[in-house]
């Protein structure tokens, strides 16, 4: 981390905010950037509301306190739709979340049914009920919740052999719905999903168009720091883990593609 030059701060329960980190990086490519992983309370999608609301805040805050950074990123669809405004009242940095792509997958969708296809926690908050309305109000939104693909998208950062039949059952439990039949478009309402959208094309049994929202977040991130001082070359950034295992030390090539390059434990 450079000396003096606030960082990025991207929070996820696991790896999947890199999916937003990739395409950031491409943006700012010399912001400095410490990656939290909330580990010891992995997977945020089978935990309940209540959990999330009272874990996620308060463990922001003493991140923010530490780290100071310019900007928090919730890269995280479930803390998103759970704890977004919470976290920022909380903060006095902008706080960026991550939220499901279903306005671009309903002005995308010839069909008009749309799959939206996130953990458990997300799918079935309201958050999820007022998009689909707002932006989808002509459309038929199917939605499942899969903890098994969160599962996967670590293993596969880890380098593990994966069961291709997990993202087969994940697309199965939209296809497999009424309407399933016509779904053109499936949202990936978790940030976790993009990192296996190519198991997830692999196992379709027809051509579908995955969407997911980490370039928008991306220039969202860009806008809000348009104008400020980043260092002249790329550096090295900072994995933070709140619980450490060899399961954590497994991921270091594929956090170091990132330009992560220390691990550490919170």
């Amino acid at each position: 981390m450079t000396p003096g030059i606030a960082p990025l701060l991207f929070f996820d329960s696991g790896v999947g905010g890199l999916s937003i980190l990739a395409p950031t990086l491409s943006l700012l490519p010399n912001a400095p950037v410490v990656y939290v992983a909330d580990s010891a309370f992995y997977p945020y999608g089978t935990k309940t509301e209540a959990e999330i609301a009272a874990r996620v805040p308060a463990l922001l805050g003493r991140l923010v306190e530490r780290y100071r950074p310019r900007l928090a990123v919730i890269a995280c669809n479930t803390a998103s739709t759970i704890a977004l405004s919470v976290i920022r009242a909380a903060l006095d940095i902008p706080v960026v979340g991550t939220v499901p792509a279903v306005k671009p997958a309903a002005l995308g969708s010839k069909s008009r049914v749309i799959g939206v296809l996130g953990t458990q926690a997300t799918v079935r908050q309201p958050y999820v009920d007022r998009l689909a309305q707002e932006f989808g109000a002509d459309c038929t939104v199917l939605r499942h919740g899969s903890s098994e693909l969160v599962d996967l998208a670590e293993a596969k950062l880890r380098g593990e052999p994966l069961d291709p039949d997990i993202a087969s059952r994940a697309l199965a439990g939209l296809l497999e719905q009424e309407g399933g039949d016509r779904m053109d478009i499936v949202v990936l309402a978790c940030t976790h999903f993009p990192l296996v959208e190519a198991e997830l094309a692999a196992a379709s049994p027809r051509p579908l168009t995955f969407m997911h929202g980490g370039d928008g977040i991306a220039r969202r991130i860009a806008y809000l720091t348009q104008g400020q001082t980043w260092p002249d070359h790329p550096v090295e950034g900072t994995a933070v883990f709140t619980r450490l295992g060899p399961d954590i030390q497994a991921l270091a090539p594929a956090l170091a593609a990132f330009n992560l390059t220390e691990i550490k434990g919170l």
